[in-house]
């Protein structure tokens, strides 16, 4: 009888197919397989691209706009001066127009007109630059075109020969001026 004990009792063949078709019984049986990480990942692939196309694109937008602005703003940049100086123009043209003028009437005339100028250089923000007598030469505003001897400090200005402007903070011209020589 012991015999027949250790005898191995053959195994059922229909359990060892149903065994080996049977999926592991391991730690990873409930993650996705990797046909579907893979399209999930080329899903997220598709996303990003798509995200990344627009971002370039409204870079490129924003890029064109701004030289368009500042094709703009270089095309149109004295407009306001312009704007300013019409009516400047068209009180020259109508003291022109007068057929006896006076010398008191030309002088008024000029006197509005220059009035109306410099309005529209405060407007547009076009300083005169004036430098007062005994005022250190500034080398970034003046230009001296002569240097002569004089009772004051040696590079001050002495006389001013013509103005000088700004417009903003940018020099647009330096006055012209003579400067004291050192004694």
């Amino acid at each position: 009888m012991q015999d027949q004990e250790n005898q191995a009792v053959p195994p059922n063949p229909e359990a060892a197919a149903a065994a080996a078709s049977a999926p592991p019984s391991t730690p990873e049986a409930g993650l996705p397989s990797l046909e579907e990480q893979l399209a999930a990942t080329e899903a997220k692939l598709a996303d990003m691209h798509d995200a990344f196309m627009r971002a370039k694109a409204d870079g490129e937008n924003i890029r064109r706009r701004a030289q368009e602005d500042v094709s703009k703003a270089h095309k149109f940049a004295v407009e306001s001066f312009a704007e300013a100086l019409v009516p400047v123009k068209d009180s020259l043209e109508m003291a022109l127009k007068v057929e006896a003028p006076t010398l008191e009437s030309l002088k008024e005339g000029v006197e509005m007109t220059l009035k109306q100028l410099s309005a529209a250089f405060e407007r547009n923000r076009l300083i005169a630059i004036e430098p007062a007598q005994g005022e250190k030469l500034d080398p970034n505003k003046h230009q001296a075109v002569a240097v002569v001897p004089a009772d004051q400090e040696a590079n001050t200005v002495v006389s001013v020969l013509q103005k000088g402007y700004m417009i903003a903070d940018r020099l647009l011209r330096p006055a012209i001026v003579t400067a004291a020589q050192a004694k």
